[in-house]
């Protein structure tokens, strides 16, 4: 039977498509992608907040393509082709581009040892808890279950980011922020019941540049999410949340 995933849209619209557009001729770091992906849009926001010089390649990950699949046994996106080697966990690609490129600014990672390891402890926090909580919710059938996810989303801002400026810690939440709609039209979520902050801060999130030149069209991750919502998704993310287990 053929993997629904499988069948997602092929390619990148509205600004992410110019961006894409602006990164096909060949560079030192080869960008492996694929636009509906979360985690994918992490390291793209990082690669665009730092003005980094890269290849854009759009890879489905679901249809293991030769080639990408033995540079990355995994299979999963984002990836990127630097000097040789094959590097892959988006969150490990941020904190790559902090230390391949030290001179393309702004720095996303502080350069105090404490701050680097308070940011560092949101980013466990994020993925430990927020992101679970978004799936829990997104695949959750049950009306207790979805209740019991609402909860885990509070978070606890000062604003107007995670450590005053625009960091790495935002860089990593705001793909969920983007996605947070499906979560409003679907699962009873409202910005404005976490706190007034919360809301005001997504909202500054989701119109920021790199934020916004690297998001597609809804229409195109609705129809994704429709499995996701359904709880038909076969992502190792939905995988993962089905099964009660880490997200990979």
């Amino acid at each position: 039977m053929a993997i629904p995933d499988a069948q997602i849209f092929p390619h990148a619209t509205s600004e992410a498509a110019k961006t894409v557009e602006r990164h096909q001729e060949p560079q030192d770091l080869v960008f492996y992608a694929g636009w509906f992906c979360p985690f994918v849009q992490r390291a793209w926001i990082s690669l665009e907040e730092k003005r980094i010089p890269y290849q854009y390649k759009e890879v489905n990950p679901y249809k293991k393509e030769p080639h990408f699949l033995a540079m990355n046994p995994k299979g999963l996106v984002p990836a990127v082709e630097y000097q040789g080697k094959a590097l892959y966990e988006s969150l490990i690609l941020c904190e790559f581009f902090e230390d391949a490129y030290p001179s393309h600014k702004p720095n996303l990672l502080p350069s105090e040892p404490a701050d680097r390891a308070l940011t560092r402890m949101w980013l466990d926090h994020i993925s430990k808890t927020f992101i679970p909580a978004f799936h829990r919710l997104l695949q959750a059938q049950d009306v207790e279950k979805q209740n019991e996810a609402l909860q885990d989303l509070a978070e606890n801002i000062k604003g107007p980011f995670f450590n005053g400026e625009f960091g790495l810690v935002d860089v990593a939440i705001a793909p969920w922020i983007v996605r947070d709609f499906i979560l409003q039209e679907h699962r009873g979520f409202k910005r404005g019941d976490v706190s007034p902050v919360w809301e005001a801060y997504a909202e500054r999130i989701e119109k920021r540049d790199s934020v916004v030149n690297t998001s597609s069209l809804r229409e195109h991750l609705a129809v994704i999410f429709g499995r996701y919502l359904r709880d038909e998704a076969q992502s190792e993310v939905a995988k993962a949340t089905r099964a009660g287990k880490v997200i990979p």
